[in-house]
Order: structure tokens, then C-alpha cells, then sequence
């Protein structure tokens, strides 16, 4: 099944990602995944949203240069080689996959040049931080569960 995603491009600055989701809080759109990339001076972001045509019309009245386009999305079961067999068929198909990103709850990996700044940065601010063995026990709530349905 595919879903729309909205591809941004914008500078690779701080504060340009917060203000965009920002202004998508204020229009009560909410980011159900996300990948952003770094391609020197700029940067891609891609968003899974819940109201796509609002998301499109705030970064439209921002100046933003948004497109957006549809994406086949997956749940897979969270057994080991999952990723790999649908990666697997589709290659033996002839079908190259040009990026792809994980949407998994509200877990976000971000990668930073200081990480202990970061983490300083955050220290006091209502977030939790997460490493490997916290990702497990997230997916036991999901509908798939060692290739097997629920």
C-alpha cells in the first residue's frame, strides 16, 4: 500500500527542521515519520504525515520547496531477516529501491557532530533517551510479532 510523503528541501542550518515542525504543530499536523538527510549546505527531509494537504499548504505559505509523492509502506514482522527477504524479493524483481526509512512509534535517531553536547542539551528536557535494548520491548505492542499476526 503506498502513502504520501512530503519531501522538503531545505538549508542545513539549525533551526530550520524546528521551524518547520513548528508550523505544522500550529496547523495540528502530525509528523508520523521522518527521515532527514544531509547533502552538504542542504538537506532533504521526508514526512509521513496525518494531513498531508495541510502539511503541503504550511510549507507552501513558509517559501518552502515541498513536493510530494507516494511511498509503498511495509510492516514487517519484527524476526530477524524480515528486512533483508522483502529487500530480497524486490531486487529479484528488477525494482531498485532509491532510500528508504524505518517508522517505528516516536523513537528518533538523529545524527549530531557532538553527541555529549547533545545529550548536556537535553539532560533536563522531558525526553528519554533510548539505546538498542529499549527498541525491543517498543515493538510488543505492534500487530506483528515474530512473523507471526496477532
Amino acid at each position: 500500500m503506498s502513502v504520501p510523503q512530503i519531501s522538503v528541501f531545505l538549508e542545513s542550518r539549525p533551526g530550520h527542521l524546528h521551524r518547520i515542525l513548528d508550523a505544522f504543530e500550529g496547523a495540528h499536523v502530525s509528523v508520523r515519520g521522518y527521515s532527514a538527510s544531509d547533502t552538504g549546505d542542504y538537506g532533504i527531509v521526508r514526512f509521513i504525515v496525518d494531513a498531508p494537504a495541510r502539511a503541503l499548504e504550511v510549507l507552501r505559505a513558509m517559501g518552502c520547496a515541498a513536493v510530494e509523492s507516494q511511498v509503498l509502506c511495509l510492516r514487517l514482522p519484527d524476526a530477524p531477516g524480515e528486512l533483508a527477504r522483502v529487500m530480497g524479493v524486490l531486487a529479484d524483481c528488477g525494482i531498485n529501491v532509491a532510500y528508504s526509512y524505518s517508522l517505528i512509534s516516536t523513537y528518533i535517531a538523529a545524527s549530531v557532530k557532538d553527541i555529549e553536547a547533545a545529550e548536556r542539551a537535553l539532560a533536563d528536557k522531558p525526553v528519554e533517551f533510548a539505546g538498542l535494548d529499549d527498541l525491543a520491548p517498543a515493538l510488543d505492542g505492534a500487530a506483528w510479532r515474530g512473523g507471526e499476526a496477532r
